[in-house]
C-alpha cells in the first residue's frame, strides 16, 4: 500500500502528531493520529523525530514526510511542554541578530548551524564527490561601482 501525505500537525493532550494523508489504492483521505511517547521537556526533537520515521508501525506513512518537519513538530510539542506561546515568531536566521541571543538559545542556533552545514557538507566517500571543484558564476552586467576601485593610492605602499 501507498501513502501521499497532505498535512501534518501536533496534538498537545496527549501528545501526538497527527498526519492527514490520501491512501493511494482507494483515493481517500485519511488520519492517522502517532502518539508521542516518552517525549518530555528535555528530550531531543531529532532523535525523537528520527525514532518515529524509523518505527515499524508508522514509517510506511511517513515516507513523504521529511525529517526537519517532524523535528519542527516535535519543538512544537517541547515548546508547549516548556509553556511557551504556540504563536512566538520564529525569525528568519538570516535576519536575526545573533549578538542579542542569550548564551543557552546562541548554542542552540549553533547546533542546528552546525547540523545543517553537516547534512550538506560533501565528503570523499560520497558518489558524486569531485576534488577541487572550481564554479564559474554569471557575471552581471550592471556592477556596482566601488570606491576602491578608483583609488589609485596604492602607489604609497
Amino acid at each position: 500500500m501507498s501513502y501521499v501525505a497532505k498535512r501534518c500537525g501536533v496534538k498537545f493532550s496527549p501528545p501526538a502528531i497527527v498526519l492527514i494523508y490520501e491512501d493511494a489504492d482507494t483515493g481517500k483521505m485519511r488520519q492517522r493520529i502517532m502518539p508521542v511517547r516518552n517525549f518530555s521537556k528535555f528530550s531531543d526533537c531529532s532523535r525523537a523525530a528520527e525514532r518515529l520515521k524509523n518505527s515499524l508501525r508508522h514509517s510506511p506513512y511517513l515516507e513523504g514526510v521529511s525529517q526537519e518537519q517532524l523535528e519542527r513538530l516535535h519543538t512544537v510539542l517541547r515548546d508547549h511542554l516548556l509553556g511557551r506561546p504556540l504563536l512566538t515568531p520564529r525569525p528568519d536566521p538570516g535576519d536575526e541578530d545573533l549578538n542579542k541571543l542569550e548564551d543557552e538559545e546562541l548554542a542552540c542556533r549553533k547546533a542546528q548551524m552546525d547540523e545543517l552545514f553537516e547534512r550538506n557538507r560533501r565528503r570523499e566517500e560520497d558518489p558524486d564527490f569531485v576534488y577541487d571543484l572550481e564554479v564559474e558564476f554569471p557575471e552581471s552586467d550592471a556592477r556596482e561601482p566601488c570606491s576602491w576601485d578608483e583609488d589609485e593610492s596604492d602607489d604609497a605602499f
